[in-house]
């Protein structure tokens, strides 16, 4: 039997069991209830409580075997681990219809469990976080162990090409030793989030302001979809884009100027990323802008204030929390994209403040490194996870000082 048979057998029976559970419970505490006796909980509560009383001691006796078949402890048959999660079912079941009295308090039991369901799934959440963390820094030390943590943070030239010769031990040879510096990398992730978020911010701002104070209810109900389709659109099919089209652009327009481009420059991902990023600012901003109370409108009207300056004075004020929450998730989808930037900016690492040469973002750089046919404990597939760490740490720094500034405008709204 497969595990693929064990998971299908396994739900497929303990679906209609819980649901005959529910019903059998509920009744029974129905039957309970009489002219004189009172139930302490609705009957729905009793069967809820048999039911958790019969998948938890299943999911239970699963789990622990599973663990250790894992860890190759112990290994149980699949006929036989079905019959004991079963058994385990059928004991918990047994149990909850004994339970079910007049004066048990089957609500406060249900929602014990709940509270426990809950506080697991935000600890996974926490602990998965702090598990990525933590794989993050041990390969990061693991890297600057043989490259000096100073010249990959100050470096200005990125050649990991003879990176391999330390994982075999050939590091002596009379080769020029691979060079790590994140500077250019860096500086071309800045570089291209930057003009994305010059496209983005005004044009979804602007946007949502338009949709939440000045369209119509038929107007927005047509443009809001419109413009969200542009969130549904592969980023692949924004990189052909970029590359086929606005780029050849971009490169006969600074020629009619009498400036240089290349083809695989760093403005026409950067133009393309903003467009792919207008749904998610102009989406949540006009959330948070609709989200402010029509009283301030009012009050802002009635003092003989223009609708302009009640947008620019009161409206803004009081959703700009959730604007810069927008803008935060706008930079890390921009940070976070390399589909565009592989078809439209190359693979270069590029030291250069000129948005018409090609530059390389550090999302790309981990997955050249992460995708490669050197091994994994060579130095440049480790860079990888070097680079992951100093933009975590750069994005966590963005995060902190956006934070200060929300809660100072907050307090100086309030």
């Amino acid at each position: 039997m497969t595990t693929a048979d064990l998971f299908l057998w396994f739900f497929a029976g303990l679906i209609p069991l819980a649901a005959m559970a529910f019903w059998l419970a509920r009744g029974r505490a129905m039957a309970i209830e009489t002219g004189d006796v009172r139930l302490h909980s609705r009957p729905g509560f009793y069967g809820w409580f048999s039911v958790i009383w019969l998948a938890l001691p299943a999911i239970a006796v699963s789990f622990a075997f599973s663990v250790l078949h894992m860890f190759g402890l112990f290994t149980v048959p699949g006929p036989m681990l079905l019959a004991a999660t079963f058994a385990a079912g059928g004991a918990g079941l047994w149990f909850s219809l004994g339970q079910i009295k007049a004066e048990f308090r089957a609500r406060q039991a249900v929602e014990k469990v709940m509270r426990g369901l809950l506080l697991t799934a935000a600890t996974i959440s926490i602990l998965t976080t702090i598990g990525i963390v933590l794989s993050v820094i041990f390969e990061s030390i693991r890297f600057f162990k043989v490259i000096p943590i100073w010249d990959f943070i100050t470096g200005t030239q990125w050649q990991p090409d003879t990176a391999f010769l330390i994982g075999a031990g050939r590091a002596d040879e009379h080769v020029a030793p691979p060079l790590f510096g994140s500077v250019p990398i860096f500086a071309g992730t800045f570089m291209i989030t930057l003009i994305a978020m010059l496209v983005a911010v005004p044009v979804g701002l602007f946007s949502a302001i338009y949709m939440s104070e000045y369209a119509s209810h038929k107007a927005r109900g047509r443009l809001k979809p419109m413009l969200e389709i542009l969130a549904g659109i592969p980023t692949v099919v924004y990189g052909f884009f970029a590359a086929i089209t606005v780029s050849p652009m971009i490169v006969e327009i600074a020629h009619s100027f009498g400036y240089e481009a290349a083809y695989t420059n760093a403005l026409a991902p950067g133009l393309i990323m903003g467009i792919m990023i207008i749904p998610f600012m102009s989406s949540l901003s006009d959330d948070v802008i609709r989200a402010v109370p029509e009283s301030l409108r009012d009050g802002a009207l009635a003092l003989g204030t223009t609708k302009a300056e009640t947008i620019r004075h009161i409206v803004l004020p009081a959703a700009f929390p959730g604007i810069v929450s927008a803008f935060l998730l706008a930079v890390s989808r921009a940070i976070g994209e390399t589909m565009i930037v592989v078809m439209a900016a190359g693979l270069r690492p590029n030291l250069t403040m000129n948005p018409l040469e090609g530059m390389t973002t550090v999302t790309v750089k981990i997955v050249e490194a992460l995708t490669g046919d050197q091994e994994f404990d060579s130095a440049f597939t480790l860079s990888a996870f070097a680079l992951g760490l100093v933009l975590l740490i750069a994005t966590l720094i963005l995060n902190i000082i956006s934070t200060i500034v929300v809660r100072k405008f907050r307090q100086r709204y309030e």
